[in-house]
């Protein structure tokens, strides 16, 4: 099989849309983004759940940050650095060179490997930043070859221009270069002569997020983002001086919806008024706590999404840990959400094409809301999926309709096993 590659999490709106005045409407002409939204998001009050305090990792934990790190050994290419998206297919993105960064950062500081080893991994995979070919001259294409270091299409076939780039992709680059520097001080000049080579400024422009596509007559640029993954991407730019103060907060895009007895935070912005799918679930809200710590909004937001997961399984008492995922089937990439295109647990690929039958439980969702709640519910999770542990790494998951595992190997799932084991540990990568 070959893998096909999702276009990172992303609403494409022209880039001189005026956000303020579209989200007002939805599909069906109703104005609701008023009052009920605004009052929902009354960061006053206290979130359903807290992330706990880091505490001492048991026997259990170590051998599972062991098994993940397998994956990083088996599939990083000796000449570039780089680490395969997929086990055994040789093309990455940022967004998964950002996975592996923010794992070494982890293997490191839970031991798993000594001094020497990431110094000669980062050596690489800075290198290979300095060398790499730039979209236009300006950032980082969507994906690269992982031994050429070509950039590509998601289809791995050289692209000399590239496709474009993705400001959620570079965001979470962002984060994962700031722990680099922040825990591994030397490496610091380097990390900021390859970000003076790169023109930041463009992925981040009065106040939005900006990403491009390549188009027959040129580059487009687009607004990018959506609810939780925009947030994510635009406190990582925050990071580094960017200018994301619109895209910051999800206030000006939340609806609220009742799932499972619980008020969920989803995207006001609707996949029938922009063309793009508009997925919640728990990826962006994990990422957001493992590597930055919740501000008050996400905290909140993440405690809305999680106990609709915990009371599915109360009610149906069906093990459920939605997120996106690789899947070792045909369409290859899904996005199992809380809510998506008009409804409860939908299941849809970037098209907008739904797949109920393949909805999975994410084994990186089961590591990382174990990790910032450590509840009843995320230890059975992490006690069924158990069996997922191979010589290669962590399996990304099982099928909720047979059981049958979802047994692709991909280096998001294993690189968020080993944030998840250092923030039980240690709390988030950026203290």
């Amino acid at each position: 099989m070959t893998p096909s590659f999702s276009l990172r999490p992303s609403l494409l709106f022209l880039a001189g849309l005026v956000l303020a005045t579209g989200l007002a409407v939805t599909a069906d002409g109703a104005g609701r983004f008023g009052s009920r939204a605004l009052a929902a998001l009354d960061l006053t009050e206290p979130p359903e759940l807290v992330a706990q305090p880091p505490r001492p990792l048991d026997a259990a934990d170590r051998e599972a940050a062991v098994i993940a790190w397998r994956y990083m050994k088996a599939n990083t290419d000796p000449g570039t650095g780089l680490v395969s998206s997929v086990a055994g297919y040789p093309s990455s993105t940022m967004w998964d060179q950002a996975s592996y960064i923010l794992a070494l950062v982890a293997a490191r500081k839970l031991d798993i490997i000594d001094d020497a080893e990431l110094g000669w991994r980062a050596d690489k995979l800075l290198k290979s930043f300095t060398a790499m070919d730039l979209v236009d001259g300006q950032l980082p294409n969507k994906a690269y070859h992982t031994r050429t270091l070509a950039m590509v299409d998601y289809g791995n076939s050289a692209t000399p221009d590239g496709i474009g780039w993705s400001a959620i992709d570079m965001g979470r680059l962002l984060v994962a270069l700031r722990v680099l520097e922040e825990h591994h001080p030397r490496f610091r000049d380097w990390i900021r002569g390859v970000l003076s080579r790169w023109h930041l400024d463009g992925m981040a422009v009065a106040g939005e997020l900006i990403g491009t596509q390549r188009e027959a007559d040129g580059l487009i640029y687009l607004q990018e983002g959506r609810i939780g993954y925009e947030q994510y991407a635009a406190r990582a730019a925050a990071l580094w001086g960017l200018d994301a103060t619109s895209a910051i907060s999800a206030g000006r895009v939340i609806d609220w919806r009742r799932i499972e007895g619980t008020e969920v935070a989803v995207d006001l912005r609707s996949a029938a008024s922009f063309g793009a799918i508009t997925p919640v679930l728990s990826e962006p809200y994990i990422l957001q706590g493992l590597e930055m710590g919740f501000n008050a909004e996400a905290g909140r937001l993440a405690a809305t999404i999680y106990r609709a997961q915990e009371r599915r399984h109360a009610r149906t008492g069906q093990l459920t840990a939605v997120s996106e995922d690789h899947i070792n089937q045909k369409p290859s990439f899904l996005y199992s959400s809380v809510f998506s295109n008009g409804a409860d647990w939908a299941v849809v690929t970037e098209d907008g094409e739904f797949f109920p039958e393949l909805r999975t439980v994410s084994l990186k969702a089961a590591f990382g809301w174990d990790a910032i709640y450590d509840t009843d519910y995320t230890a059975l999770l992490r006690a069924e999926l158990a069996d997922l542990a191979g010589d290669g790494g962590w399996a990304a998951g099982r099928y909720e309709a047979d059981g049958r595992p979802n047994d692709i190997l991909t280096l998001n799932t294993n690189a968020i096993v080993l944030e998840a084991l250092h923030y039980k540990a240690f709390g988030p990568l950026l203290p």
